[in-house]
């Protein structure tokens, strides 16, 4: 009898193993799966050029992201200590550049004053609109939850001073995890308790792709898969960063239900799956609730799927909601069958947020190549923060020659919004120049870019429309 919890089928490529000359063979040898960087059990390479093309691009862009990983992280790092002159050691770009080049540190990244660039696109981190109140579950639950999504990509003690001192809520864990892929802690999350008299609510927020992060841009990047008997097939990458284990002894993959503790090596899904049982176990009032932004989002929505795969009954009931933010498509059909099946079946309440021309969750491809799928519902907004029930968002895989001018022309839109929403809305929604500036960018760029940051998340939550949230 097969374990349960055993992966029965997968494709892992492995970039970090293959040659340039490898990388090529990729678009016209043959017998790849008999070559050192793909494993996988059952595999049929298609013979027409666009999907073998499809296969390069996503190796050759991890090579790229793991050759030139300190080049990013030293851009990071100017940049974001330019940003944060408060925690820098200088304010002098070539002095910047010159200890970059030395390998000295630039900015004290684990100072309450330091802010990431994912904060500084937009700096708030209260609930802005006042009439967003507990008794109002789906609204507040949202708007909590996108803010915790994008406080999520700071450092412990800016995410303790917020959560403690602004919100008044208590931090239970904030950490980094482990990924045995990437042989070190890569995956980010926190869990806090927002709690009244008669209101409990654990919240967890995992982190999401950091701009100057190359392993974070790998796992999104990644297009190998894992297939679970019952389950489906699901984005190993996400997998990976959720905490897949991994024993380079077998020749196989496996999601074991329990896991030997490692106080070195804490991986995301077994060290918050016991802590929220050890919680939920001493307060029988308490519920908890999953968010994440990006690739964040990715990872809410794996956890209960990995809770569902162990029978974990106890905390699956005392699961509220899962609310994501940008997130991208995590499996195939027969995993989005699955996820639906289940939660319903324990009554855990999906919801998908979806802002407009958003690339992130058009991503990857739902076609008949990739077969991922969305499941859950989509709660998709448009340039007005108008938002509506749908299936599916719109323009699903993002590239279309039909949609390229409109999208420039909302992406154009969009930067004038930039200017106008302080005087609609006040004080609170006025947009700081680094925002503006990405918005220029999408007018060049591809407009989906922009329209993934966390500012109009944000807003969403703030200022859409309510009804549909019912």
């Amino acid at each position: 009898m097969s374990d349960p919890f055993s992966i029965t089928n997968w494709m892992v490529w492995k970039p970090e193993e293959m040659s340039f000359f490898q990388l090529f063979q990729v678009l016209i040898g043959s017998d790849l799966h008999k070559k050192g960087f793909l494993q996988c059990l059952e595999f049929v390479v298609e013979s027409r050029f666009y999907p073998r093309w499809r296969i390069f691009t996503s190796l050759f862009a991890q090579k790229m992201l793991h050759y030139f990983a300190n080049i990013l992280k030293c851009i990071g790092d100017i940049v974001e200590s330019l940003l944060n002159p408060q925690a820098s050691s200088h304010n002098n770009v070539l002095m910047l550049v010159f200890n970059c080049i030395r390998g000295k540190e630039l900015v004290n990244k684990d100072s309450k004053n330091y802010v990431s660039i994912i904060g500084h696109l937009d700096k708030r981190v209260g609930l802005l609109d006042k009439s967003i109140k507990i008794e109002d579950p789906n609204r507040y639950n949202a708007a909590l939850c996108m803010m915790a999504s994008k406080v999520s990509y700071e450092n412990k003690a800016f995410v303790h001073d917020i959560v403690v001192n602004h919100w008044k809520m208590e931090l239970v864990e904030c950490r980094d995890y482990w990924n045995d892929y990437q042989g070190k802690a890569t995956t980010q999350a926190f869990i806090m308790l927002d709690k009244s008299a008669d209101h409990h609510t654990y919240v967890v927020a995992f982190r999401g792709t950091e701009v100057f992060d190359a392993d974070a841009w790998s796992t999104d990047v990644d297009i190998s898969w894992f297939e679970i008997p019952g389950v489906g097939r699901i984005h190993a990458g996400f997998m990976k960063a959720l905490g897949l284990p991994l024993d380079s002894r077998k020749e196989e993959f496996t999601w074991p239900k329990e896991m030997r503790t490692d106080e070195n090596r804490h991986r995301a899904y077994y060290s918050i799956r016991d802590l929220l049982k050890k919680h939920l176990r001493g307060n029988d009032k308490a519920k908890f609730i999953l968010t994440g932004h990006s690739l964040g989002g990715a990872l809410a929505i794996l956890f209960p799927a990995m809770l569902i795969l162990h029978d974990e009954t106890f905390i699956l009931e005392r699961l509220e909601g899962v609310y994501t933010f940008g997130q991208p498509r995590v499996g195939n059909r027969t995993f989005a069958s699955y996820m639906d099946k289940n939660l319903k079946q324990y009554g855990i309440k999906y919801l998908r947020f979806v802002y407009c021309n958003d690339i992130v969750p058009r991503l990857p491809f739902d076609d008949d190549i990739m077969k991922f799928e969305h499941f859950g519902t989509c709660l998709y907004y448009d340039r007005s923060y108008r938002g509506k029930k749908v299936q599916e968002e719109p323009n699903k895989n993002y590239f279309s020659w039909k949609a390229m001018i409109p999208k420039k022309v909302n992406a154009f839109w969009e930067l004038v919004r930039s200017f106008t929403m302080v005087h609609k809305y006040g004080a609170e929604y006025e947009e700081g120049w680094l925002q503006r500036f990405v918005r220029l960018g999408a007018l060049v760029f591809p407009a989906g870019i922009a329209a993934h940051g966390p500012q109009d998340y944000v807003n969403v939550t703030q200022l859409g429309l309510p009804s549909h949230l019912d």
